[in-house]
């Protein structure tokens, strides 16, 4: 079987493991990594076993997929390019900074007819995948991701940062369009929101309340489903699900009007699934778990909330805070 060349744009923290996934791919053959730091390319290009590259030009036309890998701002720029150079794209969330940014991308990748998938990477949770069978009509979804602050990532909100994996998981499980949105938030470390609450009423009565923090003292990654006859609780880190529902009428009885199942899951690897996904859709034909119009719908909901955090910390006059962002 031919093996499609690919590369990786950006090889930091995050860049590096995409790196290793493609270079573990039977199906790939890791062309080039690509960082403007002499460094860190040399480095990682030395553990995959490729060749670095300081100017992702020096690629255009001689890949078939890529990662972009780069801070956001880098994402529409580089993902453009290779699309218009005929590859295949996986850029990582958010897909750009803004959403006219995010529809330009997507209709380049339609009329050039190539795949434009966004790394929203919790799709390919253990958990998420186990969950999926038993969600119905969820009702009230409640989720917390919390983090410890590090400098990296800092370069986008938490909102844009972390929220934004719960919000793409929650728009896809709800299927029904955003009503209306209640969120606050303030900055603790960084010039930016350090940590944001926003509760989400969709169209359908769902409501949504999701709480990220880039400044505790532990990593915590949860999400509760209510459903009309079930809860589900899902440990998106520690790879546990837990499904009550209500015991049927032709169940025996127990001690509780309910049965309760608890999943250990597997720990998995879901970037590697997640890259192995792409490169199968490349060679399938088919569209990606998480298309670009996915991301963008991640993307706007999240600057929604960035905007009311961001008006409500100027309301309050709170030194550092930033305008409203450009949402078009």
């Amino acid at each position: 079987m031919r093996k499609i060349t690919a590369a990786v744009i950006g090889v930091g923290y995050l860049g590096r493991f995409h790196a290793q996934k493609y270079a573990q791919a039977a199906q790939c053959e890791l062309v080039g990594v690509v960082d403007a730091r002499q460094e860190a390319r040399e480095a990682v290009a030395a553990e995959v076993g490729s060749r670095p590259i300081a100017d992702y030009r020096q690629l255009l036309g001689a890949v078939e997929a890529v990662s972009v890998v780069t801070p956001t701002p880098a994402h529409f720029s580089i993902a453009r390019d290779f699309l218009e150079a005929g590859a295949h794209v996986l850029v990582e969330k958010p897909i750009t900074e803004t959403s006219r940014e995010a529809r330009d991308l997507i209709e380049l990748a339609a009329r050039r007819g190539r795949i434009l998938q966004v790394g929203h990477l919790e799709r390919f949770n253990s958990a998420i995948l186990a969950a999926e069978p038993h969600l119905r009509a969820p009702r009230f979804v409640e989720c917390h991701r919390l983090a410890p602050y590090r400098e990296r990532g800092t370069d986008v909100n938490v909102v844009l940062d972390l929220m934004i994996h719960d919000i793409d998981i929650v728009q896809t499980i709800v299927g029904a369009p955003v009503k209306t949105i209640d969120a606050i938030g303030t900055a603790v470390f960084s010039e930016d929101i350090d940590i944001a609450n926003a509760r989400i009423t969709f169209a359908n009565g769902c409501v949504v309340n999701a709480t990220a923090s880039r400044v505790s003292l532990k990593t915590e990654r949860k999400m509760r489903i209510f459903e009309d006859d079930a809860y589900l609780s899902l440990d998106l880190q520690q790879k546990v699900l837990t499904v009550i529902r209500k015991r049927s009428p032709g169940e025996p009885p127990g001690p509780l009007p309910v049965t309760i199942e608890e999943q250990s899951l597997e720990p998995g690897d879901a970037l590697k699934a997640e890259i192995d996904s792409f490169l199968t859709c490349i060679r399938d034909d088919r569209p990606p778990v998480v298309t670009g119009e996915a991301g963008l719908m991640a993307l706007e909901t999240a600057m929604r909330i960035t905007e009311q955090v961001r008006r409500s910390r100027l309301e309050r006059g709170e030194t550092g805070a930033k305008p409203d962002v450009e949402a078009t």
